[in-house]
């Protein structure tokens, strides 16, 4: 029986069971460990020590895995904004090396849906200062006028590629790893991209990346960050607060926005082929 055994931080031992969730044959949890999972292929000991031990008759799978989340320098992009009716619609794509990959496990990076906002904004520039990095803000007025013409899978195709591109012109070289947050079957993001002039290609597309890929965690970030700070900004324009999402609160806030400041004004504000845009009441206001 092989074995193989890793130091692996709180976070990465949680994604590690997350990962093999649906291979989980029996599950315990020994004495100083997280768990102890057993799968067809082997067993897996973490330790709250940090160590990890696997055993079983092949571990090849687990060190293809491991090494391939682990190449550095990668490049990964994330968006941020595509689910909030108000506010723009935030891509970042960042390069990460070997020596910001230390400093950036030092603070525990993953993704920005799992961090709070104050944290976002406290990551933020920690990342810029280690990681070449790209930032596109589509705000509504923008946003909406391409959205006439352009759907929105088709607007994130746009804005990845151009986030790449952008990390070109700034004289970064893009590594061989490139990541997505994957959005969109790779045939379809292509085929969105087919009439750019420039198209950066080899990209690898996978659900969940920014759980796995240290550099679409920080895109991420970095993303939700941009997010963060345009948000701001349009409340001390117009000294109203704005709410995050698309539920019931989001409704109550649109009319009590179109009651202050005109249903015209929803342009500059909001996304407004969302299905909020109907739910706002006229009649009542």
């Amino acid at each position: 029986m092989a074995t193989y055994t890793k130091t692996m931080t709180a976070k990465e031992i949680g994604d590690l069971k997350e990962r093999l969730s649906s291979h989980i044959i029996k599950e315990s949890q020994p004495d100083y460990t997280y768990y102890q999972i057993k799968t067809e292929e082997c067993t897996i000991t973490a330790y709250t020590s940090g160590k990890v031990v696997f055993q079983g008759q092949d571990l090849n799978w687990m060190k293809s895995e491991d090494s391939d989340y682990e190449i550095y320098p990668q490049a990964g992009s994330d968006e941020v904004g595509t689910g909030d009716y108000f506010g723009p619609v935030t891509v970042a794509a960042c390069i990460v090396d070997r020596d910001a990959s230390i400093k950036l496990k030092e603070l525990n990076i993953q993704d920005s849906k799992q961090i709070p906002d104050k944290r976002i904004v406290q990551l933020a520039p920690q990342i810029k200062a280690c990681c070449p990095h790209s930032i596109l803000i589509v705000q509504n007025a923008k946003y909406n006028s391409v959205h006439a013409v352009h759907n929105m899978v088709d607007i994130k195709c746009r804005l990845h590629n151009q986030a790449y591109i952008n990390l070109k012109k700034k004289g970064f070289i893009l590594p061989k790893k490139i990541i997505i947050d994957q959005f969109v079957q790779e045939k379809s993001y292509y085929r969105y991209l087919q009439n750019e002039p420039e198209v950066v290609k080899n990209i690898h597309f996978e659900t969940k990346a920014e759980n796995k890929y240290l550099s679409v965690a920080c895109a991420s970030i970095l993303a939700r960050n941009a997010f963060l700070e345009s948000m701001d900004k349009m409340e001390q324009a117009y000294d109203f607060h704005f709410e995050k999402g698309a539920g019931s609160n989001v409704d109550r806030c649109a009319r009590e926005f179109v009651q202050r400041f005109g249903r015209d004004a929803l342009f500059q504000v909001a996304k407004l082929h969302f299905k909020n845009t109907e739910r706002i009441d006229l009649t009542d206001i």
